[in-house]
């Protein structure tokens, strides 16, 4: 069992982020901020997929504006992300923001810095300094490597906001090249006591993005490494969450949804498992219980892991077993396949 890193909880909006509670699936919005309607809509259906925090970009006053109307049509804590201006992330905060991003690379000098956490100290709003190795601050932290730079320059802004008297930090250190993100994170880890947002940055389209979050990620939380994550494709945002999903249920760390055991297939198989599998995934989509089914084609694996899971078909030439919760219920024929598999998924 791995052992999580210890940290310090933040609250987000009535979400515990941090101190040993679940790590927290996270996704960003990609409407524009400024249509609050199309902003609602699009958030409402991360909740429906399990997203737990949502971030929406502010590049502008208007959009931070939009931030009062679109509070009023969810439920899910919202956090303001901001570059280049710190005006908006003052605009942000009084727009009722849950927490606020900002990017140490491009937020300004140490003063804006100043009027920013402190407007959020008194209205108890947590900040994630977010770094990303394509943004990094340009007049420091030129030597040493990417990983090492990310970590000197976000422990500048940790310290700056210590010496305010402000501890509702929350840190990221994201690249696109997973060993750089996975050496940032392993760096700061040991040197301060804040949650950690973890993710890889711009990972591409889901073709190769879950590939590289699923390793980068997964590879973290096993190091007990991360208190809430993103993973960052090029797809609608429901994706995200999904494949976040998936990654915290293939190390046991959240239960939610179902898990599909199912064989690549070989020459030994006698039906269209393929196909089978592919149409069990699509009506499982909408399942929120965690249960897990099991689609199996030979005599090799199949009722073994037919037997393990809470149900599963054991696939031979015309005829297939349903088992549930290890028992064998009955046989039945290739063409009831799919449907007296989802029958039994059904009744739990």
């Amino acid at each position: 069992m791995m052992k999580r890193r210890a940290s310090r909880p933040v609250n987000i909006g009535g979400v515990t982020v941090g101190g040993g509670a679940p790590v927290i699936v996270q996704s960003m919005t990609n409407t524009d901020t400024r249509d609050a309607a199309a902003t609602i809509e699009q958030i409402r259906g991360l909740e429906e997929a399990g997203c737990e925090i949502i971030r929406v970009a502010v590049p502008d006053r208007r959009a931070a504006e939009a931030i009062v109307d679109i509070k009023k049509g969810i439920s899910l804590p919202l956090v303001a992300d901001i570059h280049f201006d710190y005006r908006l992330a003052l605009a942000a905060l009084e727009s009722g923001a849950d927490g606020l991003r900002i990017n140490p690379g491009n937020i300004g000098d140490e003063d804006r810095v100043k009027q920013v956490v402190l407007a959020a100290k008194e209205r108890s709003v947590p900040i994630r300094i977010g770094l990303n190795a394509g943004s990094l601050p340009k007049t420091q932290y030129r030597s040493g490597s990417v990983a090492a730079r990310m970590v000197n320059a976000a422990l500048a802004y940790v310290r700056q906001m210590e010496a305010l008297d402000f501890n509702l930090i929350k840190i990221s250190l994201k690249a696109f090249d997973v060993p750089t993100t996975i050496e940032a994170y392993r760096l700061i880890a040991e040197q301060v006591p804040y949650p950690l947002h973890v993710g890889i940055t711009e990972a591409g389209t889901p073709r190769t993005g879950v590939i590289r979050s699923s390793v980068g990620i997964g590879t973290l939380l096993w190091l007990g490494i991360g208190d809430t994550i993103r993973v960052s494709l090029t797809a609608p945002p429901v994706e995200e969450v999904t494949v976040a999903y998936e990654i915290l249920k293939s190390l046991d760390l959240r239960a939610r949804g179902p898990v599909l055991v199912s064989c690549p297939s070989c020459g030994r198989s006698e039906a269209d498992v393929i196909g089978l599998a592919q149409a069990v995934e699509e009506r499982l989509a909408k399942v929120t219980k965690p249960v897990r089914v099991a689609v199996m084609g030979c005599v090799v694996n199949g009722p073994g892991e037919a037997k393990d899971a809470d149900v599963g078909i054991a696939c031979g030439k015309g005829r297939g077993v349903i088992f549930k919760k290890g028992q064998k219920l009955r046989t039945v024929e290739e063409a009831d396949y799919l449907e007296a598999l989802m029958k039994e998924v059904e009744s739990l």
